[in-house]
């Protein structure tokens, strides 16, 4: 595709709460939200009065219907795959919400569908997009860091389960709980910080201690439980991911914990290490010197920001790339890919008790 000379003509499928955060970024950025796709009608009225967007109940009625250069699919899980085919199908560039998919079998699917579109597929790791990570991989490609061995990755709620009876504590739409709603952004997070390195192996723990508990307590309201309410999906996971060259990644992800919250990230590296919050601001570099006397040096760096940051920096760089032409390097379908093997790992090493290998086609789609 070539460079375009106008604003980007995006259409939204799904039209909930990130499907509205894409479509009110993308006008902020002087876009043109052209149409949005939902099965739910309040949804899709909402939508057309507050875009003037025209609406439809089917995604494939809106593709061939619409003027479109671009997509923006926020869906349920399950329901990524045949969006996004077949928006790429139809040579449109993609921004899919993370996971990819609700499995490793679906998600390659999307991989090769874009692999053979003339347009492209991005997926919204938004946490990539934080000053505290940019700060930290300019600082990486100057080789401040030596080289990257272990990163301890932390996203853990005390008290944060979704509502129950929605689809994000159902297997079938979700395709997981924890893991796959935030333990991706811990994942992806951890990957980049290390520079994306060939995964090999993984060790796993899941469990299920909060979400069908009836004394589960949570001042905070996430938890709203129905009578059909649907809550078959873990609500926490430890994981040990060996990579190449003896690099690891330390997880720990969880809805519920009876714990302090943290979303911290530790990594080391031979030349020196750092410590950052996930999409944070502040960083703090660790090091140690012998000029004058062997000493141990903390600098924390938390003055300046970048210009986008977080879903706002990430629908950003996605826009942009698509009024160049142009595939982003951040946030590729490939590098998505990853993230979803490594999912399907921690579930199949939970299932089997054991560590399991990940690579190319590793039992693709096995959960299932």
């Amino acid at each position: 595709m070539g460079q375009r000379n106008d604003s980007v003509r995006l259409g939204v499928v799904g039209l909930g709460f990130m499907g509205q955060t894409h479509a009110t970024n993308a006008a902020d950025f002087g876009h043109e939200v052209v149409a949005g796709a939902d099965l739910v009608d309040a949804a899709r009225t909402e939508f057309a009065e507050t875009y003037g967007a025209t609406t439809y109940e089917d995604f494939d009625e809106m593709y061939d219907a619409e003027d479109l250069d671009a997509v923006a699919v926020s869906t349920p899980n399950t329901f990524h795959e045949p969006a996004v085919v077949s928006a790429l199908e139809r040579g449109y560039d993609v921004l899919c919400e993370k996971p990819l998919a609700d499995d490793l079998a679906s998600a390659e699917r999307i991989a090769d569908a874009a692999a053979e579109s003339e347009g492209f597929c991005t997926v919204n790791f938004h946490n990539r997009l934080s000053t505290a990570a940019a700060v930290f991989k300019d600082y990486q490609a100057e080789g401040f860091f030596g080289d990257v061995t272990h990163v301890q990755a932390n996203y853990v709620r005390r008290r944060g389960i979704p509502g129950v009876g929605s689809w994000f504590t159902s297997k079938e739409l979700a395709g997981g709980g924890c893991v796959v709603d935030i333990g991706v952004h811990a994942i992806d997070l951890a990957l980049y910080l290390m520079a994306f390195p060939p995964v090999e192996e993984v060790l796993a723990v899941t469990r299920t201690e909060f979400g069908r508990r009836d004394d589960y307590v949570d001042p905070g309201d996430w938890y709203d439980e129905t009578e059909e309410a649907v809550f078959d999906v873990e609500d926490s996971a430890t994981a040990m991911i060996r990579c190449a060259d003896d690099r690891t990644i330390s997880l720990e992800v969880a809805w519920a914990a009876n714990q302090t919250e943290t979303n911290d990230f530790v990594v080391r590296g031979t030349g020196a290490g750092a410590e950052l919050e996930l999409g944070g601001e502040e960083l703090t570099l660790y090091r140690a010197g012998k000029q004058g006397t062997d000493h141990l040096v903390d600098s924390t760096i938390d003055e300046g920001s970048i210009d986008h940051s977080g879903w706002a920096g990430s629908d950003k760089l996605f826009l942009d790339a698509v009024e160049m032409g142009t595939a982003p390097d951040l946030n590729t379908v490939e590098q998505a890919l990853t993230v979803q093997r490594v999912i399907d790992a921690i579930y199949r090493s939970a299932e089997r008790g054991t560590c399991v290998s990940v690579g190319e086609g590793a039992l693709s789609g096995e959960r299932r």
